[in-house]
């Protein structure tokens, strides 16, 4: 029988696989990589937690392997990984320094960040797409941890939380700053990537797919180029200004304005070659995007 993943629950069970003691709140723990102890073999199939978990990496050697990627964090960084998503380790993975922030989801549910968490993409980014920190920005991130594990040592009351949750705000607010830095300094590897995504839709509209496949949809992109969706949306939107699915409409209006100037097929044909099930849809994005219809377009251009 296949293994399955181990899933974990609690933050009590995840210590105590890890060789940690128990944790000091059962809802929140901060675990020192360098202090965990277990055999990378139990966890073949890989592991899921049922609940958040914040990793900031300051050196490692080997990779990381998230879904079917890996990802070197030599120099360090941070990754995300909301519940329910599977993480995998191997021999080879086990060997880096830093910590790791668990949150149970019932720690937020009080607080209105349980509604606004996953509004940071980043927890749907991969482990490829993980955050590169500078010297300061580093020590910025690591003052955050130490006070919420000084928070934890030390003080346990009734503002605990309150305080906690503002801690845990400042470190998702400054991941975001952080990741906006990074789409801005690693412009040329960005800029490979639009290259390709523009290629990628030239070759899918060029090679006639769309008529019968359909529209290119944001999962099929992101999947073709390696990333995840949310990362190529959020890219993208810093890069250009617009998401993945809008820059998708944008190629398609253009491959429409192509076809309506050889006056080879008429707006439906057109509609049909280009992935819409409806002409209709067609034509409300044609106009959206260029403030014709198809047929005034066409018509414009005989003028």
């Amino acid at each position: 029988m296949k293994k399955q993943p181990v899933i974990f629950h609690s933050l009590s069970q995840l210590h105590k696989a890890m060789g940690q003691p128990a944790p000091l709140h059962p809802l929140i723990s901060i675990m020192n990589y360098g202090d965990a102890h277990f055999d990378p073999k139990d966890f073949e199939q890989g592991i899921m937690l049922k609940f958040y978990k914040i990793s900031f990496k300051t050196s490692f050697s080997g990779k990381l392997k998230y879904g079917q990627g890996h990802y070197d964090f030599e120099e360090g960084g941070m990754s995300f990984i909301a519940p329910g998503q599977l993480l995998k380790m191997q021999d080879e993975e086990a060997d880096y320094d830093g910590m790791t922030l668990h949150i149970h989801p019932d720690f937020l549910r009080p607080y209105p960040l349980n509604a606004t968490i996953r509004q940071y993409g980043y927890f749907s980014y991969s482990a490829a797409e993980a955050l590169y920190l500078s010297e300061k920005e580093k020590a910025t991130i690591l003052s955050i941890y130490r006070f919420i594990q000084d928070e934890l040592n030390e003080r346990i009351d009734k503002f605990s939380q309150d305080v906690i949750i503002a801690q845990i705000e400042l470190l998702l607010n400054y991941a975001n700053r952080f990741y906006d830095r990074q789409f801005l300094t690693r412009k040329a590897v960005n800029n490979d990537l639009l290259a390709r995504l523009e290629q990628q839709l030239d070759d899918y509209f060029n090679a006639h797919n769309s008529l019968m496949k359909g529209l290119p949809s944001v999962n099929f992109v992101a999947k073709n180029l390696n990333v995840t969706p949310r990362y190529l949306s959020d890219l993208l939107r810093n890069l250009i200004g617009m998401n993945t699915q809008q820059f998708i409409h944008e190629k398609v209006v253009e491959k429409a304005r192509e076809f309506l100037a050889k006056d080879e097929l008429t707006v439906a044909e057109i509609a049909y070659h280009l992935g819409f099930e409806h002409p209709q849809s067609f034509n409300k994005l044609f106009k959206s995007k260029t403030s014709l219809s198809p047929s005034d377009y066409k018509k414009s251009l005989l003028n």
